[in-house]
């Protein structure tokens, strides 16, 4: 996939990612390319800076939960209300752009 794509798309792929449950960041990137069948595949360059993003803008909360290997605690992903109404537009925004794509075959 262009990198350029996953970028673009990349709130609305972690959103949609999160809205079934609180993962850390690992399972995020694991749950993302298993459930794309290895399409989303990110690297931590991106990934953390957009949980941290998103989290900042309101639309994501955090909670340390169990300990990782290293002994600290992870730190858990959940996305809020105001996170949830972000996805409902971004699908809107998404859905509208595919339908329209359709439409020039």
């Amino acid at each position: 996939m262009n990198p350029d794509q996953l970028r673009g798309n990349l709130d609305l792929i972690l959103l949609t990612v999160l809205e079934r449950e609180a993962l850390y960041g690992f399972r995020i990137a694991q749950e993302a390319k298993t459930r794309s069948n290895g399409l989303f595949d990110f690297r931590e360059g991106s990934l953390y800076p957009a949980l941290h993003r998103l989290t900042q803008a309101g639309l994501l909360t955090t909670e340390d939960r169990e300990l990782g290997r290293n002994g600290k605690p992870r730190k858990y992903y959940l996305i809020t209300e105001t996170g949830r109404a972000a996805l409902t537009t971004k699908r809107a925004e998404w859905t509208l752009f595919r339908d329209a794509l359709d439409g020039l075959s």
